[in-house]
């Protein structure tokens, strides 16, 4: 057995999401939030992670990693789960980071999403971002909204990513998996392509760029369902992100365009569960007849007023997000506190 796969079953029956290896460190899991060492595992000298890792990966990948330092890939452990793999080099040594990613896609039902955040499963065009730090399960929600299109709908859906992590079988959709490096140079690459392939449904794993957000809004604004991450946090620097990628010149048509074209923005947090786990927290901006006004007359603080005027159509703030979870007993006043934007609302909880 490859060796590191060892570490991956302990990872499994630890219910962890992340494995850290580092030279002259344990090994270390991350579980609930938090990072602690694997019980009973030694040291690991550099040269002895070394191997380990190299055992890992094709030797393509291993040539890649010695010459730039850095590698992103994804592997599958047949009846485990696959694995989204970061090899780096530092002070002391190699290093290398995996996540976990379930072989079998988690259903958005038994995730909890609100109905409001399924719903976008229906759509037949527009552009829709779920935003959050690294970490925060954006993946995961894509995921389940994929699957309820695939299950719901006779579509074709090209995912791009880099490296693909949750893998779709067919259903009612046609799926077609690209990663960048194996199957396309780039994202931008894709997302040209992706439109002259019959698309009615493109994920874009990371809007990273000008170019790729540019074609997204391009592929949005000619009736595709374009659904995208983004690493911001909160509706309103999500869209004031996506204006500042472009160059001054061009940031009105920009608002223009993601004015005509925004069909939701969904931020994620992860929470600590009473009792054990993690639940995610969710604010939601949709389409409303105000929204695309404030876009494009960039008063883009106006946004948090269309939020909380939409609650009757499931739209909803952080805040108010972490308050009813807190209500329902389903985390503690102090981890609300802890990830409140209005902190004032939570003060009571400060003190844990």
């Amino acid at each position: 057995m490859i060796r590191v796969h060892n570490y991956f079953h302990k990872l499994k029956e630890m219910g962890a999401s992340d494995l850290h290896l580092a030279a002259d460190r344990p090994p270390m899991y991350r579980a609930s939030g938090e990072v602690q060492p694997i019980p009973g595992e030694p040291v690991l000298s550099d040269a002895e992670l070394r191997d380990i890792l190299r055992e890992a990966v094709s030797e393509t990948d291993w040539n890649q990693f010695e010459t730039c330092h850095d590698l992103d890939f994804a592997t599958a452990v047949d009846g485990l789960a696959r694995f989204r793999g970061n090899y780096l080099e530092q002070h002391n040594g190699v290093s290398a980071v995996f996540r976990m990613v379930p072989e079998e896609i988690i259903p958005a039902e038994k995730l909890g999403l609100s109905a409001a955040i399924t719903n976008l499963a229906d759509l037949d065009a527009g552009l829709v971002l779920v935003t959050g730090p690294t970490g925060s399960g954006k993946s995961t929600t894509l995921a389940a909204i994929i699957d309820l299109v695939n299950r719901n709908h006779a579509k074709h859906i090209v995912t791009i990513e880099d490296p693909v992590e949750f893998v779709h079988q067919n259903k009612r959709s046609i799926l077609s998996h690209r990663q960048v490096g194996p199957d396309t140079d780039a994202f931008a690459d894709a997302l040209k392509a992706a439109v002259r392939q019959d698309a009615d449904v493109i994920l874009v794993g990371e809007m990273r760029d000008y170019e790729t957000i540019s074609l997204a809004l391009e592929a949005a604004s000619m009736g595709v369902l374009v659904f995208g991450t983004l690493h911001t946090n909160g509706a309103s620097k999500t869209v004031d992100r996506i204006i500042d990628a472009f160059p001054a010149d061009q940031q009105d048509q920009a608002r223009n365009n993601l004015a005509e074209s925004l069909a939701a923005v969904v931020s994620q947090l992860l929470a600590r569960r009473e009792g054990g786990g993690r639940v995610g927290v969710h604010e939601i901006l949709l389409r409303t007849s105000g929204l695309p006004g404030a876009i494009r007359d960039g008063k883009t603080a106006m946004l948090n007023s269309v939020i909380e005027s939409g609650a009757a159509a499931g739209m909803q703030s952080m805040d108010a997000c972490l308050m009813r979870l807190v209500r329902e007993g389903t985390i503690a006043g102090h981890e609300a506190y802890l990830k409140a934007n209005d902190k004032k609302q939570f003060q009571r909880w400060a003190e844990g």
